[in-house]
C-alpha cells in the first residue's frame, strides 16, 4: 500500500460538515506540513483552535464567511468549479487563534498548516491578490495562481499556490527537489500535492523519488486525492484529454523556495 498517495475518506464530523482529507504529523512523514479538506453544506460551519500552527484557508469552491473572532470577512469565493481557472479568496490566520469558516453555499475549502511560534495578523487574501504566471513551453505548460508566495511575508512559514497543466502536458517537471537546508541554493521544504481532474474520471501521474532511490514510488492520482512529497523529486503527467488542477502546500525550517533539478534531466530547459 502507497505511504504517499492518499484517498478522500469523506468522514462527516457533523452534520453537513464532512472531512474529505487529512494529512499531518500524526498520520504522515511530514514535520512541517498539514492539509485538510472540508465539504460544508450552506449554513454549516467548521471551527478550529490553532494553538502553536498557523493556517492559510482557501475558498476552493462555493461561498463562505471566516471570523477570526476580531475580524468577519464575508462572501468569500469566486467560483463553483476550480477549472474556471480564476483566483479565489483566501484567508491566513497565525497561531494562538480560533477560527471559524461558515459556508453560504455548498462550500469546500482546503485549511494548510504549518507548526508557528510568532504571532501575526490575519490576513485577507484576495483573489486579486493572487500574482499569475504563465510557465514553460512545449509540452510542459502550466498556469500558476500564487495565494501566499515566498516573496508575501504574511506567514511564518506556509507556501501556498495553485496549478493548472494542460492536457498531454507535464508538471514540476523536469524534475525538481527542495529536500536540503542549503540555503542560498536549495531550501527544505515538505509539501503536499491536492489533485482535481477535469472531467472528473481522469487521473494523473505523479512520481516521487529520491537520488538514492530511498523513496522511489510512482502513482496514479485521481479526483480528491492528495499525495504526500516529504523529500526527492515529485513530476506530474497529465493524460491527452484531461486537465489537471492541484493545490500546493508547502512549508519548512525556512519561508524560501529554493529548488534544485535533477541534473540528468535539466537539459530540457535548454531546448530552442
Amino acid at each position: 500500500m502507497s505511504q504517499l498517495l492518499r484517498k478522500p475518506q469523506q468522514k462527516e464530523i457533523s452534520e453537513g460538515v464532512t472531512v474529505v482529507q487529512e494529512v499531518n504529523s500524526e498520520t504522515s512523514q511530514l514535520e512541517y506540513v498539514g492539509v485538510k479538506v472540508v465539504d460544508l453544506a450552506p449554513g454549516r460551519s467548521y471551527k478550529e483552535n490553532l494553538s502553536n500552527t498557523e493556517c492559510c484557508i482557501v475558498a476552493l469552491t462555493g461561498k463562505i464567511n471566516v471570523s477570526d473572532s476580531e475580524q468577519v470577512f464575508e462572501n468569500l469565493g469566486t467560483r463553483e468549479s476550480v477549472f474556471e481557472k480564476k483566483p479565489t479568496d483566501s484567508v491566513y490566520v497565525s497561531n494562538d487563534r480560533t477560527f471559524e469558516v461558515m459556508a453560504v453555499t455548498q462550500a469546500r475549502i482546503v485549511l494548510c498548516y504549518s507548526p508557528s511560534s510568532q504571532s501575526l495578523p490575519t490576513k485577507l487574501i484576495k483573489a486579486d491578490d493572487n500574482s499569475i504566471e504563465n510557465r514553460g513551453k512545449y509540452s510542459n505548460k502550466r498556469l500558476v495562481h500564487n495565494i501566499l508566495p515566498d516573496s508575501d511575508p504574511s506567514a511564518n512559514s506556509l507556501l501556498v499556490v495553485e496549478v493548472y497543466t494542460e492536457s498531454g502536458n507535464w508538471s514540476s517537471y523536469p524534475p525538481h527537489k527542495h529536500d536540503q537546508d542549503n540555503l542560498p541554493h536549495e531550501s527544505f521544504l515538505e509539501e503536499t500535492y491536492y489533485h482535481e481532474m477535469n472531467p472528473r474520471q481522469g487521473f494523473v501521474f505523479q512520481r516521487v523519488y529520491t537520488d538514492d532511490r530511498s523513496i522511489d514510488e510512482t502513482m496514479a492520482a485521481e479526483n480528491g486525492d492528495v499525495v504526500v512529497v516529504p523529500a526527492g523529486y515529485h513530476p506530474v503527467g497529465v493524460p491527452d484529454g484531461y486537465e489537471s488542477y492541484y493545490l500546493n502546500v508547502m512549508a519548512g525550517p525556512s519561508r524560501s523556495w529554493k529548488f534544485h533539478n535533477e541534473p540528468a534531466h535539466e537539459w530540457i530547459l535548454n531546448r530552442k
